[in-house]
């Protein structure tokens, strides 16, 4: 069974996200997605300041079985990424929740709230 922190919000396409103090929302891979990735050997980080619709493409990772998008869970610009997580992939493999990708300024801070909760995230990964 994958880890589910209880204090991150999630989405069905397996994005864990926390909400910081200043309004940011820190992103990336949930423990069940490296999981089923596998070893991941590259990751390619979306551009600080490149606005970003929901559920739109904004990143890659690959594993040495399949590369996947990494969808942006909210609509917003991104403020941020974790290059040392691009230098590194397998930090990710190591600790998912650690190894964040990148972090944006959501348009609307609201859309938060309307994330999966952990237990609704773990019931659809265990689908």
């Amino acid at each position: 069974m994958s880890l589910v922190p209880a204090d991150l919000k999630y989405t069905a396409s397996h994005e864990w996200l926390r909400l910081e103090a200043d309004g940011t929302v820190t992103v990336g891979i949930t423990d069940h997605a490296q999981e089923a990735l596998g070893d991941l050997v590259y990751i390619e980080l979306p551009e600080v300041g490149a606005h970003f619709a929901a559920d739109k493409e904004l990143a890659v990772v690959e594993s040495v079985k399949a590369a996947a998008d990494v969808y942006a869970p909210l609509s917003g610009t991104v403020t941020a990424v974790n290059q040392d997580a691009a230098d590194a992939p397998e930090s990710v493999n190591r600790d998912a929740y650690a190894a964040w990708l990148f972090k944006m300024k959501p348009d609307n801070a609201a859309d938060f709230a309307g994330l999966l909760e952990p237990a609704a995230y773990q019931a659809s990964a265990d689908a």
